[in-house]
C-alpha cells in the first residue's frame, strides 16, 4: 500500500478504517478503564499500566512484553487501542464519559505516580 493514496476509493476506505478503529478502540478502551476501576488482580494493575501509558507515554512508558500477562480479551482490547492510537483520530480517554478525571482517578488508585512527583 502506497502512503499516497489514489484515486480508486483508497483514500475513502482508508478514512473509513480511521473511523472504524477509533470507535473500536473507544469501546475496548471503556472496558479496560471499568477493568482498571474495578478490578483488584494483577490483570488489573496491568492494564491500569497500559491506560497509564496510552494518557502519556513519554511519562509511562509500557513495556509490550506485559501484553502477555493478560488473558487473551484483555490483550485484544489492548491491541485494539493501539490501532486506535495509531490512527490519531482522537486520544482514549477522551472517548469515554468523563475520561480525564476517571484515568486520573485510576492512576491514584494503582499508585501510578508522575515521575518526579513522589
Amino acid at each position: 500500500m502506497s502512503l499516497i493514496p489514489d484515486d480508486g476509493g483508497e483514500l475513502e476506505g482508508m478514512r473509513r478504517r480511521k473511523s472504524e478503529a477509533t470507535a473500536k478502540g473507544g469501546q475496548a478502551f471503556l472496558r479496560l478503564l471499568t477493568l482498571a476501576e474495578t478490578g483488584d488482580s494483577g490483570q488489573a494493575h496491568t492494564v491500569a499500566r497500559f491506560i497509564a501509558s496510552t494518557y502519556n507515554g513519554q511519562e509511562f512508558p509500557y513495556d509490550l512484553y506485559d501484553l502477555r500477562l493478560v488473558d487473551v480479551a484483555i490483550g485484544d482490547d489492548m491491541l485494539t487501542c493501539l490501532d486506535a492510537l495509531r490512527w490519531a483520530q482522537a486520544d482514549l480517554h477522551t472517548l469515554v464519559p468523563d475520561g480525564d478525571q476517571r484515568v486520573r482517578t485510576v492512576l491514584t488508585r494503582w499508585s501510578i505516580e508522575w515521575p518526579g512527583h513522589s
